[in-house]
């Protein structure tokens, strides 16, 4: 990008990320702080103000250890939710086997530590626990109160 004003340098940026979410090249997830200082060729904090200028106009949101979004886009809910709603989706039987730690992180897109924590939740609620062999079954179908914890 190229160094005009130091002042204005954040809006150049934040233009061109506007420009990238409108033209559809960004329709979800912000590329990482890091990977934006390296395509802009700018510092962290002229990156973090290019983020604050388009939060502020309501184009993109942070979630907390997630990184930036696309406003309205995507599901924003803690991991624990998302997976339990397998449960509540009627497809999952009590006595079903549930889904491997590698098929919840290749559905939800996370890293196996997530899952690991999202199934721990989820056997301290008693919804699922160990079945035959190696693999987890369900136990017991969500009520409505078990994620209000997490």
């Amino acid at each position: 990008m190229p160094q005009g004003s130091p002042r204005g340098t954040y809006l150049e940026v934040s233009e061109s990320l506007r420009g990238k979410i409108r033209d559809g090249e960004i329709t979800e997830a912000l590329p990482s702080q890091s990977a934006l200082v390296s395509e802009y060729g700018v510092s962290r904090s002229t990156i973090e103000r290019a983020l604050a200028a388009l939060k502020a106009d309501g184009v993109i949101e942070s979630v907390q250890g997630a990184g930036w979004f696309v406003a309205g886009t995507g599901d924003r809910r803690p991991l624990v939710e998302r997976v339990t709603d397998l449960l509540r989706s009627g497809k999952l039987h009590v006595g079903d086997r549930f889904p491997t730690e590698k098929e919840l992180c290749e559905r939800f897109g996370v890293s196996r530590t997530a899952v690991r924590s999202a199934i721990a939740q989820m056997e301290g609620q008693g919804l699922i626990g160990k079945g035959a062999g190696r693999g987890r079954e369900v136990l017991n179908l969500p009520t409505g109160r078990e994620t209000q914890t997490a």
